[in-house]
């Protein structure tokens, strides 16, 4: 009696649990609405919404409160990636169209204005003239000229390819002038300072990166930096102070980026420690005051809110943003020019996303709002961050991923290598991974060796370096994570994207001791196949020199070679409009993979990209993923 008893309430909890269970869509749903921003007389709002998958830039009239969505898009003829405002009339936006051209597919950016009051349609601002080539990236805007508020800077390509000139153009008569600052070879971008000067021009021939600046004193530009790209740290401007001889950089403090002052005015170009963490790197881009056009901070990832100020009057109004919003990630988005109004984005466990309108004068912080509405007032798990050994003494982080409290106790868990690899994880709401702790799983994504932010050397190791040390530490995670947490050794799996897929394929063939199965979205599989396509491309002898060229060893870094060893599940994943990783990765892997009678299986998402912006691929990739950690993962669960 006391069994059946014990039987029916263990049903009783599996139905409640299951009850509970937030539906994939809470988390495969784009995020509802981002990148809000305030108008330059913060008398309008701005934002991108998502609209039954559909994406929509939106504004709404703060004096005669009105909104309405002027630009939108299903996401499949082309995305919107950015959109800043001209002025207080008008918005710019870059829109990326997926294209194939003579058997080569990549993505083509355009640069569209559209009145913020939603009077007229989108429109394309460069449209080339007689004897004009077409350009690729027609969005690189250089400098909104405030002074000058119909005009604006850009760089395009519209003589010799890849070395863009600078234009002035107006965005009322769309007229474009050649400026006399004309492409310097090898030139690909360029950089004014804050009194809207061209000022830097970014250099690349091959793999060789140099700076070259205008200098105020002599008229006349002169060479600065360079360097070779893998072989010594780089040297990366970030901005010029007010003061037009300061140039803010980042570049290597014993053994890791800081952020330095340079004076340009002179020829030895001396520096000035600004800001530097002695344990990591500082990776983010430059704060500036809308008021002062001065450089007030620096975005980084390891600090309190993610950033660091320098001046003392914007420390104390973080902390009153902390204080009114407690425990929770506040990061001011955008303010007007005078900054008596803001937009606050604000996330914590119960919310992960929600934006604020602030008034200073009044002081006053209205909601605007919500990014992922169907996971507000849900307890989620949030990242902790971990060390360990890996098996040569390497001290490696990484994030932790904790079930949440009412999902199923099945003691199994994910490894979720990043993508790049050169790049990292951070501390933050995620959806991938939350999704998953919401199914159970306990999460660890390891910052493996060839990550960044932890130094030049540690990133480096990722050079030529695929499927070796920094895949070894993917398994010294799982082996760390069930010695020290509540797993079953037996019921780890590797899921990842891109690089990340790549780690989980070579996973499935060089460590099938540790992992019981392996998913992979748009990962690589074949890596002589990525270096000999890249030769129809002008960054060829940068991939040569980042994944090698010496096809033998490319051939043994290559999942696609050993199907035949792979005895584990194997879930292949891939956008069928992938500009990034060809979807022929994946497919060349599943049919290596079924020639040798493998479990594995496909899925190919209809116009889908690298980077899951269509909502109904997002789902089914989430939905796809849970089904294949129930069956392989969680099969004879105890």
């Amino acid at each position: 009696m006391s069994r059946l008893i014990t039987l029916l309430f263990s049903l009783l909890l599996s139905f409640y649990l299951t009850a509970e269970q937030l539906p994939v869509k809470a988390f495969g749903n784009l995020p509802e609405v981002s990148q809000v921003t305030l108008s330059p007389d913060g008398n309008q709002i701005a934002f991108i919404r998502i609209i039954d998958g559909g994406t929509y830039i939106g504004t709404t009239d703060l004096v005669n409160p009105k909104t309405q969505y002027i630009v939108g898009t299903d996401n499949q003829k082309f995305k919107i990636g950015w959109f800043i405002w001209a002025n207080n009339e008008t918005i710019l936006l870059s829109a990326d169209y997926p294209v194939s051209r003579y058997g080569n597919k990549y993505t083509e950016t355009r640069l569209l204005k559209v009145k913020a009051d939603g009077s007229d349609s989108a429109v394309t601002v460069v449209i080339p003239r007689n004897k004009e080539r077409y350009s690729q990236i027609q969005n690189n805007i250089i400098d909104i000229l405030p002074d000058e508020p119909n005009h604006i800077l850009m760089a395009i390509d519209l003589k010799v390819a890849n070395q863009p000139d600078v234009y002035k153009i107006n965005l009322e008569s769309s007229k474009i002038r050649h400026l006399e600052y004309k492409g310097k070879s090898y030139i690909y971008d360029w950089m004014t300072d804050q009194q809207h000067r061209l000022r830097l021009g970014f250099g690349m021939d091959e793999t060789r990166i140099f700076y070259r600046l205008y200098d105020l004193k002599t008229e006349k530009w002169r060479n600065i930096w360079e360097y070779e790209i893998f072989d010594a740290p780089d040297i990366s401007p970030l901005g010029f102070g007010k003061n037009p001889n300061e140039l803010y950089i980042r570049a290597d403090h014993n053994g890791r980026y800081a952020i330095f002052k340079v004076d340009v005015s002179k020829t030895d170009l001396p520096r000035e420690l600004v800001y530097a963490d002695e344990d990591y790197d500082i990776e983010g881009s430059l704060i500036y005051s809308k008021k002062t056009n001065d450089v007030i901070g620096v975005y980084h990832g390891e600090a309190n809110n993610a950033k660091i100020f320098f001046e003392e009057s914007h420390v104390d109004f973080q902390k009153a943003l902390d204080k009114a919003i407690p425990d929770a990630f506040n990061n001011i988005e955008s303010m007007s020019a005078d900054e008596s109004r803001y937009i606050l984005f604000t996330s914590n466990s119960t919310r992960p996303g929600a934006y604020f309108l602030g008034d200073r004068k009044q002081g006053s912080l209205s909601f605007v709002l919500e990014q992922y509405p169907l996971l507000t007032d849900k307890k989620l798990s949030g990242k902790t961050k971990i060390s360990y050994q890996a098996r040569d003494n390497t001290t490696i982080e990484g994030y932790i991923t904790q079930p949440h409290e009412n999902a199923p106790q099945h003691k199994a868990a994910l490894i979720i290598p990043h993508g790049g690899p050169m790049a990292r994880n951070y501390a933050g709401f995620d959806w991938f991974s939350e999704f998953f702790a919401s199914r159970g799983y306990t999460i660890l994504e390891p910052n493996f060796r060839g990550s960044s932010g932890y130094g030049f050397d540690f990133e480096m190791a990722s050079i030529k370096n695929w499927g070796g040390a920094m895949q070894d530490d993917l398994a010294d995670a799982a082996l760390w994570l069930a010695k020290n947490h509540d797993i079953k050794e037996d019921r780890v799996c590797i899921i990842g994207a891109s690089y990340g897929g790549y780690a989980a394929l070579m996973a499935a063939v060089k460590q099938q001791d540790v992992f019981r199965c392996a998913g992979s979205f748009a990962g690589v599989s074949d890596l002589e196949l990525i270096v000999k396509k890249s030769r129809k491309f002008t960054n060829y002898k940068i991939v040569k020199k980042q994944i090698g060229d010496d096809y033998e060893k490319l051939e043994q870094q290559s999942p696609v070679n050993f199907a035949e060893k792979i005895n584990i599940p194997i879930l292949l994943i891939h956008g069928d409009k992938d500009r990034v990783v060809d979807v022929k990765q994946s497919q060349l892997m599943h049919e290596e993979l079924l020639d040798h009678d493998k479990n594995v299986q496909y899925v190919e998402l209809e116009n889908g990209n690298h980077h899951l912006e269509i909502e109904k691929n997002r789902v089914k990739t989430l939905a796809s993923f849970e089904q294949f950690l129930q069956t392989y993962l969680l099969a004879d669960a105890d």
